[in-house]
């Protein structure tokens, strides 16, 4: 099988073209695709397959093996490859979320629309130096706590407890935020089935909603995480989360088996 390996801010993917032969996989095959030792390495695995509505279905899955319906920044890499194919600005990528329309913004930049939040909660939730979370279901569960100091929480280890707290039957994606200004916020994520990641899409889609749903922030953010910048909008007319930011081809192979 043929790949590709692409990322959005150090998020990176093995991108699978099964759009003309379709092929089973097994979440022991994810897992050695995933894994940066004995496979291609990536934080999330993504098949392309061909859909009836939309110009292209993007399915996604977490380096764990199971499945997960969003992300955000691998439906940018998806609708880039889809425009270039298409010699085109716009695309609409279809994925368990739902159907996403993309286009081409400036400096190499891509645009997806994200659609609104499914949910958004205040949580009763404490674990050390964490506390009071709001809770963003974007087409995956995003726990976003605010902190004072990001260089003082220990990522790893909260993130990995909350991910598993019985609070979230599907387990749950962490963010850890820090706000700058009311234009600008600093996140960390711990990303469900997977760890620490230098960028979440989703993520900063949540963290820009929550951001905004408890006042710190206005509808329009710059979020900085480790990988670079996202910024993201929720439009005023139907709340969805417009989100842009570069991507980038690393390189193409074929996996042996």
């Amino acid at each position: 099988m043929n790949f590709r390996k692409m990322h959005g801010l150090g998020n990176d993917f093995v991108i699978l073209d099964f759009r003309k032969k379709a092929e089973q996989l097994s979440p022991g095959q994810i897992k050695h695709i995933c894994d940066r030792n004995f496979g291609v390495g990536c934080d999330l695995l993504t098949v392309l397959e061909p859909s009836e509505t939309a110009d292209i279905f993007a399915r996604f899955y977490n380096a764990d093996g199971s499945q997960s319906d969003a992300c955000g920044n691998a439906t940018r890499c998806v609708a880039d490859i889809v425009m270039r194919e298409n010699e085109s600005d716009a695309c609409t990528i279809e994925t368990g979320r739902g159907m996403l329309p993309c286009i081409r913004g400036e400096s190499g930049m891509v645009t997806v629309d994200m659609g609104a939040p499914l949910s958004v909660e205040d949580l009763d939730l404490s674990h050390g130096m964490v506390q009071s979370p709001v809770a963003v279901n974007m087409g995956n569960p995003h726990c976003v706590f605010f902190v004072d100091n990001l260089v003082d929480i220990p990522v790893e280890e909260i993130g990995a407890s909350v991910e598993n707290n019985p609070m979230f039957p599907n387990k749950t994606n962490v963010e850890f935020v820090e706000v700058i200004n009311s234009a600008k916020m600093r996140q960390k994520t711990w990303e469900r089935g997977v760890g620490v990641t230098l960028a979440c899409g989703s993520g900063a889609c949540a963290v820009a909603v929550a951001g905004a749903h408890t006042g710190r922030t206005k509808a329009k953010v710059e979020i900085e995480l480790d990988g670079g910048a996202l910024f993201i909008e929720q439009r005023e007319s139907d709340g969805h989360l417009m989100m842009t930011g570069s991507i980038a081809y690393v390189y193409e192979g074929t996996l042996l088996n």
